[in-house]
């Protein structure tokens, strides 16, 4: 059993929802093995009837206190581009693939998953690439993403101020 995991955060993303339980989509998922997919859908219209993905067993969602055990169940997230999604699902340490909503004004999205792809951290995609990039997409080449160390900063930052 192999499992993808989907998060819109706390917003809603419709066309993501939309893109990933298309026809496209859906055979690109079981030509690389994946047998369940759970979509976390948050505010959106677009709610897809379990059946609605064949040859994928479908859990649909709005939403949970938390989705650290999604992540942790799943081989694949795929993510909205916010900032605490990505960051979550990077920390569970699970190929990430991001998919950037290009309707956003001021799309601040885009410069962190272009940011975190250039490390290797992650793969993104609109929502238009989408089918073309489950195809194409090599999640070996990914690297692991090590979270800041808080500590060091705040420890040079109270040398730098005097306090030690």
């Amino acid at each position: 059993m192999k499992t993808v995991f989907v998060t819109v955060g706390t917003t809603s993303f419709d066309d993501l929802i939309g893109t990933l339980t298309s026809d496209e989509s859906v055979k690109a998922l079981i030509h690389r093995g994946y047998t369940d997919m759970v979509l976390q859908i948050g505010r959106g219209s677009v709610v897809p009837d379990p059946d609605s993905c064949p040859g994928l067993t479908l859990q649909v969602f709005r939403f949970k206190d938390s989705i650290a055990e999604d992540m942790r169940h799943s081989d694949l997230v795929i993510s909205h581009a916010g900032a605490g999604s990505c960051l979550e699902a990077l920390g569970a340490n699970k190929p990430l693939l991001v998919v950037v909503n290009d309707k956003l004004m001021d799309n601040h999205q885009l410069e962190l998953a272009k940011q975190l792809q250039a490390d290797s951290h992650l793969i993104y995609c609109t929502c238009s690439t989408l089918p073309q990039t489950l195809r194409d997409m090599d999640l070996s080449a990914l690297s692991t993403y090590v979270p800041g160390q808080p500590q060091i900063f705040a420890n040079f930052l109270d040398k730098a101020v005097g306090l030690v």
